[in-house]
Protein backbone atom coordinates (compact mmCIF):
# COMPACT_ATOMS: atom_id res chain seq x y z
CA UNK A 1 0.00 0.00 0.00
CA UNK A 2 0.86 3.29 -0.57
CA UNK A 3 0.76 6.29 1.74
CA UNK A 4 -0.75 9.82 0.30
CA UNK A 5 -0.18 13.20 2.50
CA UNK A 6 -3.50 15.47 1.77
CA UNK A 7 -3.24 18.79 3.18
CA UNK A 8 -7.39 19.58 4.60
CA UNK A 9 -8.26 23.00 5.80
CA UNK A 10 -8.65 23.06 9.59
CA UNK A 11 -12.80 24.71 8.58
CA UNK A 12 -13.91 21.55 7.25
CA UNK A 13 -13.16 19.84 11.06
CA UNK A 14 -12.46 16.39 9.02
CA UNK A 15 -10.00 14.08 10.79
CA UNK A 16 -7.74 11.22 9.33
CA UNK A 17 -10.28 8.50 9.17
CA UNK A 18 -13.58 10.77 7.89
CA UNK A 19 -11.09 10.86 4.72
CA UNK A 20 -10.19 7.67 4.48
CA UNK A 21 -13.52 6.93 4.25
CA UNK A 22 -14.29 9.23 1.84
CA UNK A 23 -12.04 7.73 -0.35
CA UNK A 24 -12.45 4.53 0.27
CA UNK A 25 -16.06 4.58 -0.17
CA UNK A 26 -16.21 6.23 -3.69
CA UNK A 27 -13.15 3.94 -4.81
CA UNK A 28 -15.97 1.26 -3.67
CA UNK A 29 -19.01 2.82 -5.29
CA UNK A 30 -16.67 2.81 -8.67
CA UNK A 31 -16.06 -0.58 -8.28
CA UNK A 32 -12.29 -0.15 -7.92
CA UNK A 33 -12.00 -2.21 -5.11
CA UNK A 34 -13.95 -4.66 -3.09
CA UNK A 35 -15.59 -4.16 0.17
CA UNK A 36 -13.30 -6.00 1.79
CA UNK A 37 -10.71 -4.52 0.04
CA UNK A 38 -12.17 -0.73 0.99
CA UNK A 39 -12.60 -1.50 4.46
CA UNK A 40 -8.75 -3.24 4.99
CA UNK A 41 -7.96 0.11 3.13
CA UNK A 42 -9.63 2.20 6.71
CA UNK A 43 -8.93 -0.57 8.89
CA UNK A 44 -11.91 -1.74 9.72
CA UNK A 45 -13.79 -5.55 9.62
CA UNK A 46 -15.76 -5.85 6.60
CA UNK A 47 -19.05 -5.77 8.20
CA UNK A 48 -17.68 -2.55 9.96
CA UNK A 49 -17.16 -0.71 6.54
CA UNK A 50 -20.55 -1.74 5.01
CA UNK A 51 -22.43 -0.80 8.14
CA UNK A 52 -21.02 2.66 7.83
CA UNK A 53 -21.58 2.98 4.01
CA UNK A 54 -24.94 4.60 4.50
CA UNK A 55 -23.56 7.62 6.71
CA UNK A 56 -21.29 8.46 3.73
CA UNK A 57 -24.13 8.38 1.20
CA UNK A 58 -23.45 5.18 -0.59
CA UNK A 59 -25.58 2.21 -1.04
CA UNK A 60 -23.99 -1.36 -0.76
CA UNK A 61 -26.61 -2.50 -3.31
CA UNK A 62 -25.16 -0.10 -5.79
CA UNK A 63 -28.74 2.11 -5.78
CA UNK A 64 -29.35 5.89 -5.18
CA UNK A 65 -32.41 6.17 -2.99
CA UNK A 66 -34.15 7.75 -5.76
CA UNK A 67 -33.34 5.01 -8.52
CA UNK A 68 -35.04 2.17 -5.61
CA UNK A 69 -37.53 4.37 -5.54
CA UNK A 70 -38.52 4.58 -9.35
CA UNK A 71 -37.89 1.06 -9.48
CA UNK A 72 -40.37 0.29 -6.62
CA UNK A 73 -42.84 2.45 -8.44
CA UNK A 74 -42.52 0.46 -11.87
CA UNK A 75 -43.01 -2.83 -10.42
Amino acid sequence: METVTIKIPAHLQMNAFDVAMLVATRLYEQGKLTSGQAAEMVGLSKRTFIELLGKYGVSVFGYEFEELEKDLENA
